[in-house]
Order: structure tokens, then sequence, then C-alpha cells
């Protein structure tokens, strides 16, 4: 997959993701970062289970990165949660 194919999933996966886990988004450079690095999160996850991670550009590898982007959301939320305490 092409470094564009990545960061067009990772604009999707992560707005998508930031809406599921708290409905308001990082903002556009942090949701593209955490989009991209939860598509690779969701592709280690699916992996680990027998099933096939990122695929490429279709709907299944935006469900896996969706999936990984809300796993990295929600860890990031509570890593950025317990620092502010």
């Amino acid at each position: 997959m092409g470094i564009i194919s990545w960061i067009i999933l990772g604009v999707v996966a992560g707005f998508i993701g930031s809406k599921i886990v708290n409905k308001t988004g990082q903002g556009v450079v942090m949701d593209i970062v955490l989009g991209i690095v939860g598509a690779i999160v969701g592709g280690l996850i699916f992996s680990a289970f027998g099933a096939s991670g990122v695929t490429g550009l279709n709907i299944y590898s935006l469900i896996v990165a969706v999936i990984g982007a809300v796993v990295v959301l929600w860890a990031y939320h509570q890593f950025s949660a317990r620092r502010t305490l």
C-alpha cells in the first residue's frame, strides 16, 4: 500500500475513531497520526487472531483501521488523563 493510501485510510479511520471515542476529535493532525497508528495496531490485532490485517484501500481495511484507532485513542485518553491528574 502506498503512502497516500495510508494517509487517506488514517484520516478516515482517525476521524471515525475520534467520533466513537470522544465525540469531538483530537484535531486534524492528531486524527491523522492516531488513525495511521491505529491502522497499524488494528492490523497487528487482527493478525494475532489469525485474520488478515490491512489489505489495501477497501472497507475491510477501514474497519480494521477504525478498530485499531479506537484502541489507540482509548489508550491515548487513559495515559493523557493520568498525566493531567
